[in-house]
């Protein structure tokens, strides 16, 4: 095992802090802190201000694959179901992004119980591959021979 990096070794905290700058900087974070923490309580799921942000990271994550689905491509395909107008390419790249984020929600769940293990590892990699390009490669196992 490595040792820690120690980026700040002998330069934290720091020996002067110019506090005339920074308190005025104080008031407006905090409030804006606090607005903040109020919006979340008062929406009863607050993970609805989240859904955009992991479909995007859904769609920007699984291009490292292949999948080119825009985000706009994703949502319009949730809100409409099974268009005829989709390509099967294009509706494959789709499933793909959708398994990447019900994988990613399904991993925090899972670890609010478990600690990151194999069983959350291989659950995951489970639900990433059902029904997409690569389902028949042992989804949820560790590949036993190398990639060609």
């Amino acid at each position: 095992m490595s040792l820690p990096v120690q980026y700040h070794y002998g330069k934290f905290p720091p020996k002067n802090i110019d506090w005339m700058r920074l308190v005025p900087l104080i008031g407006p974070a905090n409030a804006a802190l606090a607005r903040y923490d109020g919006t979340l309580a008062a929406i009863p799921n607050a993970s609805v201000l989240l859904s955009p942000l992991t479909t995007q990271e859904a769609v920007l994550s699984s291009r490292i694959e292949g999948p080119q689905a825009t985000i706009g491509e994703v949502l319009e395909f949730e809100a409409e179901g099974e268009t005829k107008d989709i390509s099967q390419a294009r509706k494959a790249d789709i499933n793909e992004v959708l398994n990447y984020r019900e994988a990613m929600w399904s991993a925090v769940e899972m670890l609010a119980d478990l600690p990151l293990c194999q069983r959350v590892l291989k659950a995951t990699h489970s639900i990433l591959l059902h029904g997409v390009r690569g389902h028949g490669k042992a989804p949820g196992e560790y590949r036993k021979v190398p990639k060609e």
